[in-house]
């Protein structure tokens, strides 16, 4: 077994607003290892962005770690103060920001956005700082990079903007990339140079990378592991292939029948999964999924089920095999 980098353990974020506590958050538990690809799956709302960014320390208010643990390489981030924050933070885990259009400062240079991150965190000197930028911007695939460096945000496309972001990403070779949202809002060929190019990276720096994404096609082609998330818990985790072939959770299966596919030539219907996602405001008692799961009981209205192992290394929130697997920890 490869290196463990990270160990986040029942962690809870809310958002305190003049309405109450949204639970965004509500147990969360896994770890990542070492040159593992890890995907991250769930609709809008299910809590996956607030769990990057509870692992990078950047809650704002009204948000707030309510409980848990993130421990990198054995130590608690959340004990630690800003300052030692700002040396992990960049330099051994990064973030690839949902929006490449507005995470970048749009009156601002692309060359001085990218050499403030990288002499923020290397101790080089602007001549020095600009030769390291010039390689990242190749190395991402971005052509005549010394112009580029002169160009503010408006004047690159929607998957060049995303290739600087990445740049800025690995200007401190990171131990873990967390890529959120990746190759939102760019064309189907540009979202594949994309990929490759975080897999390539991947490769060559054997560094641990977390793939949010909607797409689980692209989980599928890039993931080892997935965790499918729901109303701020996680309903089904373990090896990519086991759950795409075989779905123990009601949600997980209603994701994979709602995509588009085609059997012997014939288009099939896609089968939406009906109704809406729980007000985290006021979560449900019981299974988040309970009101949209066609197999559900009344036990699932009363009370959450235990995370429950249903193979060898495979879990899922669900009571429909509680009584075949071995109990794992509670998310409560």
């Amino acid at each position: 077994m490869t290196e463990k980098l990270l160990e986040v353990d029942r962690l809870k974020t809310s958002f305190f607003t003049g309405a109450g506590e949204v639970q965004a958050v509500r147990g969360v538990s896994f770890s990542l290892h070492k040159g593992q690809v890890y995907g991250i799956v769930g609709e809008s709302g299910s809590g996956k962005s607030v769990m990057a960014k509870s692992i990078m320390s950047l809650i704002q208010r009204p948000g707030r770690i309510v409980s848990g643990t993130i421990e990198w390489r054995g130590e608690d981030l959340l004990a630690k103060k800003e300052k030692e924050l700002q040396g992990i933070r960049g330099n051994e885990i990064a973030l690839i920001s949902q929006d490449p259009m507005s995470a970048l400062n749009p009156v601002v240079r692309i060359g001085k956005q990218l050499l403030e991150v990288i002499r923020r965190h290397q101790k080089v000197g602007k001549r020095q700082a600009e030769a390291i930028a010039i390689e990242l911007l190749r190395r991402v695939g971005i052509s005549s990079p010394e112009e580029r460096l002169k160009q503010y945000p408006h004047e690159l496309s929607g998957g060049m903007k995303q290739r600087i972001m990445i740049a800025m990403s690995i200007s401190c070779q990171p131990d873990l990339l967390i890529a959120d949202e990746p190759t939102t809002a760019l064309d189907v060929t540009i979202q594949a140079q994309i990929l490759e190019l975080i897999n390539d990276l991947k490769t060559k720096e054997n560094m641990a990378v977390m793939l949010i994404t909607h797409d689980l096609g692209v989980v599928a082609e890039n993931c080892e592991r997935v965790m499918v998330m729901y109303g701020g818990l996680i309903m089904e985790e373990g090896p990519v292939k086991e759950i795409f072939q075989n779905p123990k959770h009601p949600y997980t299966e209603g994701l994979l029948r709602s995509l588009p596919k085609q059997l012997n030539g014939a288009k099939e219907r896609l089968v939406p999964i009906q109704g809406s996602p729980p007000d985290l405001l006021h979560p449900p008692q019981g299974c988040p999924f309970v009101d949209r799961c066609p197999y559900a009981m009344e036990k699932c209205k009363e009370e959450l089920p235990s995370f429950i192992q249903v193979g060898e290394d495979r879990h899922t929130l669900c009571w429909l095999h509680e009584d075949k697997g071995k109990e794992g920890e509670h998310h409560e």
